[in-house]
């Protein structure tokens, strides 16, 4: 059972004013347009589902209410200006169902989100990775043991030249390069 409160938003053409009054009376609120309104909003609520009612569906419930009502009254002479759906009083099972599932609909778009927000970030850690392998391997073509010894007797020449105390031993068997045993 579903409880709605409407309002119905309309005037009588003045031209069919007389003709109204003549052939239905002037109860015609009460004979045409409160039964005839009741008519429409049970069709049109019984081919939607109640959660049209609660959510984004509600204009286009009202729009098909109006639509309908505005095709009959219009026989009459009486003009629809608009219908509205003020309150909508749904039995608190079906409420609380509805509210769930609005909820779990949310919490799946967030977890989407998410996951979307992860896979790119995973994207730029994978590009990330490249550059710095792209960046090794250009190194490492530029360094050969030539070099390595290049740098060794620069930096054994610093030493020479460093105040700090040491012992270093040169004549690695390796390389040539010297030992250094302490400071």
């Amino acid at each position: 059972m579903i409880a709605l409160d409407t309002s119905l938003i309309y005037r009588l053409d003045p031209k069919s004013a007389a003709h109204v009054f003549q052939t239905i009376g002037a109860d015609y609120e009460d004979k045409v347009v409160e039964n005839t309104l009741r008519s429409a909003i049970r069709e049109a609520t019984a081919s939607h589902s109640a959660n049209a009612l609660y959510t984004g569906e509600r204009e286009a419930v009202a729009n098909e209410i109006k639509d309908k009502i505005t095709k009959e009254l219009g026989i009459y002479g009486i003009m629809v200006d608009s219908i509205l759906l003020r309150d909508i009083q749904l039995p608190a099972t079906l409420k609380a169902a509805i509210e769930a599932k609005q909820q779990a609909e949310q919490e799946s778009l967030a977890m989407s989100f998410r996951l979307q927000k992860e896979t790119q970030e995973a994207q730029r850690k994978r590009i990330e990775a490249a550059g710095v392998r792209d960046f090794q391997q250009i190194v490492a073509q530029g360094i050969t043991p030539s070099l390595l010894e290049w740098k060794g007797i620069e930096a054994t020449e610093n030493l020479a030249k460093s105040p700090n105390s040491k012992v270093v031993v040169i004549g690695n068997s390796k390389n040539g390069l010297p030992l250094i045993l302490g400071q």
